[in-house]
């Protein structure tokens, strides 16, 4: 509401009326946590500046524009009609008029009653946010090819029959200039001498000039030695904050996200417990020794994913204090980690892991800026991972697991439990949530993650983001790539290329288009 109101105090100043604020201002709505400022202009309007509800209407829906961050139903809000009404009864008035108008709009277009009724604003006593963010907008935009797809196709597909036109994507992006001019200004001093200028910093398509030195041994040695360094800085940065020594001459193997069961940290544990469970019983051999480091933010009330960092921990633990294997695998998962830290590890990374079910992810930008400080992707053909591989090339890149399309096929039949039986490796793993092997500390949220996977639960199938399903492609995935980096020059081959090719997902690449393309620019 405030902001509103400023931007109209400002546009009344400059043109002395609002006839024509849909020529000066755009909105972008970030997600659908604002999209509450919809009804709020439009009682601005109405109200205080004496539009009729047609004209504020029509104003509106030229303002503003709707990005869809998720498919992740929390994030497509539904908010309860009583709450809403009871605090703010003038916008619940404005709601209710806006569904009437867009009943009104489907019976024109001879929409199909069972249509209407999935797509209406308000349903079930709920308003749903995301449906009167299409509504009352110009244009919809994903924020990576597959994600804008599945928002086509699936999540907002009733929409998109009738809107095709409002639909667009819009591939997220980075600033190069925290993310590789700043964070990591060894590198970014070598790309500036190899370019010539440090014009790359506004154009960050200049790097695809440097794909010609992959085969330049001098700069990948050089590049090496770089990345020597930002491993000796951060692992001085985690003896100091974690209190942990970790090797900087190990493969620096990366997964910072967001703790959610989709991004499948849960699905990393388990390859490492895998791997160190192989390692043990002499059915893996010569491991490139390897530090797994985690970060993650999380919803403090979010039990499950709580669980999951025990879970990684309790691994660390064992793991770590295994003399017979603590020299080929160390985890470490840091604290407090925020933007500072994340600077440290982007540019220090190896692998970057990017382990989402194909489909779940929307675009991602960690991959982008690990990339950009020259990570191999360790991942799913998923969210901006699939724009990484078509410009860096899958053979630069691991890519592991069920296709969005393929699992459309699997999941309805899908059946963890017979896999759990069958494969007595995956069993092994799994059953370390329960046999006391790792300790939840008498919690019971281990055993509560094993029947979640196994036996579902009240809100969802069980294994439902096909952890189980993915881990054996995924062990044997991140295999080849521990095995690659033996080869020191040609895995730094293939890290340079990904750093060459990052030029598409700058941030200013990505705001241009959205200027150019949604709020008109030139």
């Amino acid at each position: 509401s405030a902001s509103l109101e400023d931007i109209l105090k400002k546009h009344k100043a400059a043109h002395g009326n609002l006839e024509n604020l849909a020529d000066y201002v755009t909105i972008q709505l970030n997600d659908t946590h604002p999209v509450i400022s919809i009804p709020e202009l439009m009682r601005r309007l109405m109200d205080i500046e004496g539009f009729s509800y047609g004209k504020a209407f029509d104003i509106v829906c030229r303002v503003f524009n709707y990005t869809n961050h998720t498919i992740m139903q929390e994030a497509l809000e539904k908010w309860d009609c009583r709450l809403v009404e009871k605090l703010l009864p003038r916008i619940y008035e404005i709601i209710i008029m806006l569904n009437e108008t867009f009943i009104a709009g489907m019976y024109a277009k001879n929409a199909d009653k069972a249509v209407i009724s999935r797509m209406k604003l308000i349903q079930d006593g709920r308003i749903h946010m995301a449906d009167m963010a299409v509504f009352c907008s110009s244009h919809t935009n994903g924020v990576a090819q597959i994600h804008t797809q599945i928002l086509k196709d699936n999540t907002l597909a009733d929409w998109y029959k009738f809107f095709p036109q409002r639909f667009t994507n819009k591939t997220n992006g980075i600033t190069q200039r925290r993310w590789l001019a700043l964070c990591n200004m060894e590198l970014s001093s070598l790309i500036t001498k190899l370019l010539g200028s440090d014009s790359w910093i506004t154009d960050l398509d200049k790097l695809k000039e440097l794909k010609k030195f992959s085969e330049d041994s001098d700069v990948i040695k050089r590049f090496i030695d770089i990345k020597k360094i930002k491993k000796q800085q951060l692992s001085e940065f985690i003896r100091l904050r974690e209190n942990t020594v970790i090797d900087p001459e190990s493969i620096f193997d990366i997964q910072i996200k967001r703790l959610h069961e989709y991004k499948r940290q849960l699905l990393n544990a388990f390859s490492i417990l895998y791997i160190y469970y192989g390692i043990k019983d002499g059915s893996i051999k010569n491991f490139f020794p390897t530090t797994f480091i985690f970060g993650a933010k999380s919803a403090p009330g979010y039990r499950r994913a709580k669980a999951i960092i025990k879970y990684i921990n309790e691994i660390a633990r064992i793991i770590n204090n295994d003399p017979q294997v603590n020299k080929l695998i160390k985890i470490v998962f840091v604290s407090n980690y925020n933007v500072s830290y994340a600077e440290k590890l982007v540019a220090a990374s190896d692998i970057s892991e990017q382990i989402s079910t194909a489909g779940t992810e929307a675009s991602g930008t960690g991959n982008m800026k690990l990339m950009l400080n020259g990570s191999v992707t360790l991942g799913t053909l998923d969210g901006a991972n699939i724009e990484i591989v078509e410009e860096a090339g899958s053979e630069n890149n691991y890519i592991f697991g069920a296709k969005v399309d393929e699992l459309k096929k699997i999941m309805p039949d899908y059946d963890s439990r017979k896999l759990f039986a069958n494969n007595q490796k995956i069993r092994h793993v799994v059953s370390s949530l329960i046999d006391g092997s790792v300790s939840d500390g008498g919690s019971g949220d281990f055993r509560e993650l094993y029947y979640s996977l196994l036996d579902g639960a009240s809100w969802h199938s069980p294994d439902n983001y096909y952890v189980l399903g993915d881990l054996e492609s995924y062990v044997s995935t991140k295999l080849k790539a521990n095995s690659d980096y033996r080869d020191r020059i040609a895995f730094a081959k293939k890290q340079w290329i990904n750093m060459c090719c990052a030029g598409k997902f700058s941030s200013d690449r990505t705001i241009r288009d959205y200027a150019q393309e949604i709020w008109k620019i030139n």
